[in-house]
């Protein structure tokens, strides 16, 4: 009777230590319909946190549409740092890794387009942005969860 005792109360007490906290993630969607070698407004992630970051490109025909993702982390008046998967591509094939660390604006993060012409970028150490480097509109949404 002792030792059931003694395993019940060993059970609550690691059943009471194994609860679980769910949250809702927060989510931010972002539509873009940008000139030729245009830039969006700046967008400023969460910071110290990861952020999932999916873009993608809707202009349709050309095989114009892709979609690209990364892990990023803002580190405030310091740095971005990423890593994640490039769209497919006809230069690149299937899908390749994309990497990196910067705050100096202009510096490439992932391409979210099939050609490799819309991607987005480190705008400064604290935001990032869309840039279209293509030669015609392209238009499309980019979603930051976290």
């Amino acid at each position: 009777m002792l030792l059931a005792t003694v395993v019940a109360i060993i059970t609550s007490a690691v059943v009471a230590n194994a609860t679980q906290t769910i949250t809702t993630p927060n989510a931010v969607n972002i539509t873009y319909n940008l000139a030729a070698d245009a830039n969006s407004a700046a967008i400023t992630p969460v910071t110290n946190k990861p952020v999932l970051v999916i873009g993608c490109c809707t202009t349709t025909g050309n095989d114009n549409q892709g979609v690209g993702q990364v892990s990023l982390l803002h580190i405030p008046s310091f740095v971005i740092e990423w890593t994640g998967l490039e769209s497919a591509s006809t230069s690149s094939g299937p899908a390749t890794t994309t990497s990196g660390y910067t705050a100096v604006g202009g510096n490439h993060i992932v391409y979210i387009d099939f050609h490799h012409t819309v991607d987005i970028q480190v705008a400064s150490a604290d935001t990032i942005r869309i840039h279209n480097g293509n030669a015609a509109t392209r238009a499309g949404n980019v979603t930051l969860i976290w």
